[in-house]
């Protein structure tokens, strides 16, 4: 039945009833249930009649759903209690009271016969029952008709309010079928959704069989991968490694990734000579081959850009070998190992670059150093000649003005020995130099920057070409690029030497020599032993010339004394008489050049030629005193002349240290010591 229907057709959980209605037909007013023409109009049998069958005759949607299934539609307005309660009267009853219904007896069999079918249902209607719940207004409307209306049979309705009560039904059977309508398509869409629901639990099971079978292959391949992970991993190489060296630039990233290559190069290349047919080495082999081929193009190019680049003018050489050759000395190995033919060709351009490198900075040097004022000493500053000398330049025509500093005093030169400066004057300071210096200056200046450059150039080549050269060929290296520059060296110091009679700017220049050579020992270059060897060779032979230039006159001045008084009376002070015991000007020279000897030697060896060369000059001097004296009649002024001498020259060396100086001051102490008596 249609009331059965509604009944079961909201669940049990919907919310409380609303106050307007569900129903899609309109409202309409529902018609007092005061007096009025309703309380005074007759029975309708016929009316009754039509609501039984209405309500006994199921709507056509009463088979769409199972019974079982629906919902009462009056659950959405209360809440179900689980029946009817016992103190609400029958809605029949009420309807019945308010539009006229059938007698008592007919009502009672279609109450039966609808609780024979299904439990008592609940009328539903747009009924207005003023804020009242549906046992409220019961109770309300049967009071009223107990008290406003009489018990009577009502007469026959009119037939305009028959036609609009048949209207009204009509209007809620319409609302009926548009609600089944509705339900249809609520039915239809949970049927399709349980389907869909269906298949995603059927999607969701597949999905969860293929997650169980990827989680059981990730096993495997994580046993897989843990047992041929190191195995495939030494013979792989990453694509960042093989971009770095196919496209990066070059720096600290290329060298670590040229590194790695090298290492996965090592490993299979000894895989494949214990296992040549594993396909992956196959495989890799030739890959490794080409990118190897690439690092030593690009490593080529770096190499020779960089050697272009020492070319440049006013270039500092030593920072493009400290940025761009030492810093990146793998890069050389690496391609030294793979291409050594090729290795050996940049090594030679370099070894080219590196001769022009230095010789056209020396000879600028050099040039720079010729410019300088010398004092110019030559064989009229001996110790036998006269006082009046002419003077020269040493290294150019232009004549220099007379030094106010005796030659034969060492005075402040010897402070070049003991100054703490390890640093050569640049050229530009060299060029913009106004005063006058001795032969160790330009010396010393030069050979500074020499060894400075040497010194520089043989650590970076040891650093550089250590792996593909050993000790013989990176000396030959060397040589083969300072060999002209040394060339050089030794000329300056020839020239400087090979007309002057300085005798201390000579021996200042030999004690030079060997602090370079102390120096060289200490940075550990021995490239530049054949140098010093040579220097020396042109020093100290230069030396002993000197000083047998020094004997030599003062053997030709005394041999002239018997014979030539006025010589006698120049060597003599000018103010005193030939008779006088006074010291002459020249044991003041030759003490002066004694000390100065002495003193630039005070930490030399017995196995120097100077000893030699000073106890020679030593006789000489004396030879010439002794034959002088001769020329003085008073035997005790005779004495008394050459104890003045000899206390002179021993006053002068007191003040020296060292081996020599000490037996040179004691043998000058024992001559003065014969003559005190």
């Amino acid at each position: 039945m249609w009331l059965d229907r509604f009944a079961h057709s909201t669940p049990s959980g919907t919310p409380p009833p609303r106050g307007s209605s569900y129903s899609p037909a309109p409202r309409r007013p529902y018609p007092p249930s005061g007096p009025g023409p309703l309380s005074h109009r007759p029975s309708l049998p016929h009316r009754s009649s039509s609501l039984q069958s209405l309500a006994t005759t199921p709507a056509s949607s009463s088979t769409s759903l199972p019974s079982t299934a629906r919902l009462t539609n009056g659950a959405g307005r209360r809440r179900d209690t689980g029946g009817v309660p016992q103190n609400i009267p029958d809605p029949l009853r009420v309807l019945e009271s308010i539009i006229g219904g059938p007698s008592r007896k007919a009502r009672a069999d279609t109450t039966e016969a609808s609780q024979a079918t299904a439990r008592p249902q609940e009328l539903v209607e747009d009924i207005d029952f003023g804020r009242l719940s549906l046992q409220e207004y019961a109770e309300a409307s049967n009071k009223e008709e107990q008290h406003s209306l009489p018990v009577h049979i009502y007469s026959a309705q009119p037939v305009e309010e028959s036609d609009k009560e048949k209207h009204r039904f009509e209007d809620l059977h319409r609302s009926i079928i548009a609600c089944d309508g509705v339900l249809k398509s609520v039915e239809t869409y949970l049927t399709n959704f349980q389907s869909d629901l269906g298949v995603v639990s059927t999607e969701i099971e597949s999905l969860q069989n293929r997650s169980i079978a990827l989680n059981t292959k990730l096993e495997n391949r994580k046993v897989v991968e843990k047992l041929l992970g190191p195995a495939v991993e030494d013979i792989s190489v990453s694509p960042a490694v093989v971009k770095r060296i196919a496209e990066g630039p070059i720096d600290d990233v290329f060298v670590k990734a040229l590194s790695e290559l090298e290492k996965r190069s090592k490993t299979i290349n000894t895989k494949f000579k214990d296992q040549p047919n594993v396909k992956a080495i196959q495989d890799i082999k030739p890959l490794i081959e080409d990118l190897t081929n690439k690092a030593v193009e690009r490593i080529r190019d770096h190499v020779v850009a960089q050697i272009k680049a020492l070319r440049s003018p006013s270039i500092n050489a030593q920072i493009i070998q400290q940025q761009a050759f030492v810093k990146f000395k793998d890069l050389f190995a690496f391609l030294a190992k793979h291409q050594p033919q090729l290795a050996q060709e940049i090594s030679q351009a370099y070894i080219y670059t590196m001769r022009w490198y230095y010789l056209n900075h020396f000879t600028r040097y050099q040039k720079a150093l010729e410019k300088l004022k010398l004092h110019s000493l030559d064989n009229f500053f001996l110790l036998g000649q006269d006082d009046a000398p002419k003077r020269g330049t040493l290294l150019g025509s232009s004549r220099t003005p007379l030094s106010t500093q005796d030659p034969f005093s060492l005075g402040r030169r010897i402070e070049l020995l003991k100054s703490s400066s390890a640093n050569a004057l640049t050229a530009y300071l060299v060029e913009e130099e106004k005063g006058t210096h001795y032969l160790e200056v330009p010396f010393r200046t030069f050979n500074l920057a020499l060894i400075d450059n040497a010194s520089f150039e043989y650590t970076f080549l040891t650093t550089y070409f250590s792996t593909s050269q050993n000790y013989h060929a990176i000396s030959r290296t060397f040589s083969s690029i300072f060999s002209s520059t040394l060339s050089l060296g030794q000329a300056l110091t020839k020239q400087l030497t090979e007309s002057t009679t300085d005798t201390l700017g000579i021996l200042l220049c030999v004690r030079l020599n060997q602090h370079f050579a102390f120096e060289l020992q200490r940075r550990k270059v021995p490239t530049m032993d054949n140098y010093i060897n040579a220097t020396n060779m042109l020093l100290w032979p230069r030396f002993q010339q000197i000083m047998d230039a020094h004997c030599t006159s003062l053997r030709h001045l005394t041999t002239s004394l018997p014979t030539r008084p006025s010589t006698t009376s120049t060597l003599l002070s000018s103010s005193t008489p030939s008779n006088s015991t006074a010291p002459t000007s020249l044991t003041q020279r030759f003490a002066n050049l004694i000390h100065g000897i002495l003193s630039i030697s005070s930490e030399a060896g017995d196995d120097e030629p100077v000893s030699n060369s000073v106890a020679r000059l030593r006789s000489e001097f004396e030879a010439y005193l002794t034959r002088l004296s001769k020329g003085i009649n008073d035997q005790r002024k005779r004495e008394r002349f050459l104890y003045n001498n000899y206390s002179l020259v021993g006053t002068i060396i007191g003040d020296v240290e060292g081996k020599l100086a000490e037996e040179m001051r004691r043998h000058f102490e024992g001559l003065r010591g014969t003559f005190e008596n």
